[in-house]
């Protein structure tokens, strides 16, 4: 084997190692914070000495980063993703809503969706993984609003819908579900949180928006 093929696999091999690291250390952040993090706590989850996991990693701050970094590809993969298949408006709304209800439900992180869990962790705290969590969830925001503008264009929604508004509700909504879904896991918890995002989208009960 050439020296240039052993030296992808190893790469590739590095790669998948710090991706089954990073989705461990983002599991473990929705429980114990992402202060929590530590060489020792994520070599016992893992099985990877804590001289391998150094080498991954030069400090706290930066696997800290890493790990926000990965759980937006998690969540940008499990929700936003297969959300916008939906038909622009209305309908994807619907669908984006709907697939964060649905990634709470099938327990993608233990802890409930990572960036509420550490949204309220970092919120007093300054630095760089405050804003970068931020950032993310302005970006989810944002993504409501954009669509939302969308409906209203549409003649999906009223022409007197604020868009703004209704963005912070949703997004209000599915953090609410979160909370209590993580508190009493009760799925009839996401049951109720449907109802209210398909009331406030005037959707009737079990309508297809599509």
């Amino acid at each position: 084997m050439s020296r240039s093929r052993v030296q992808r696999r190893s790469r590739a091999d590095g790669e998948r190692t710090r991706g089954a690291i990073l989705r461990t250390a983002a599991s473990l952040a929705t429980v114990d914070g992402l202060e929590g993090l530590s060489i020792g706590n994520l070599a016992a989850a893992t099985g990877i000495s804590k001289s391998g996991l150094y080498a991954h990693f030069g400090s706290k701050q930066e696997l800290q980063l890493a790990t926000v970094e990965e759980a937006e590809r998690i969540l940008d993969a499990e929700v936003i993703q297969p959300a916008l298949g939906a038909r622009p408006g209305l309908a994807q709304l619907a669908a984006v809503c709907e697939a964060f209800l649905d990634y709470l439900q099938r327990r993608v992180f233990p802890g409930g969706c990572f960036f509420a869990a550490t949204a309220l962790e970092m919120g007093t705290r300054s630095g760089p993984v405050k804003e970068r969590i931020a950032a993310f969830q302005d970006k989810f925001v944002g993504l409501l609003r954009e669509i939302a503008f969308i409906a209203v264009e549409q003649h999906e929604l009223p022409a007197a819908e604020n868009p703004d508004q209704l963005a912070f509700e949703l997004h209000a909504a599915l953090l609410a579900a979160d909370a209590r879904f993580v508190l009493h896991d009760d799925p009839a918890i996401l049951g109720l949180a449907r109802q209210v995002v398909r009331k406030r989208l005037g959707l009737a009960a079990g309508a297809n928006p599509d």
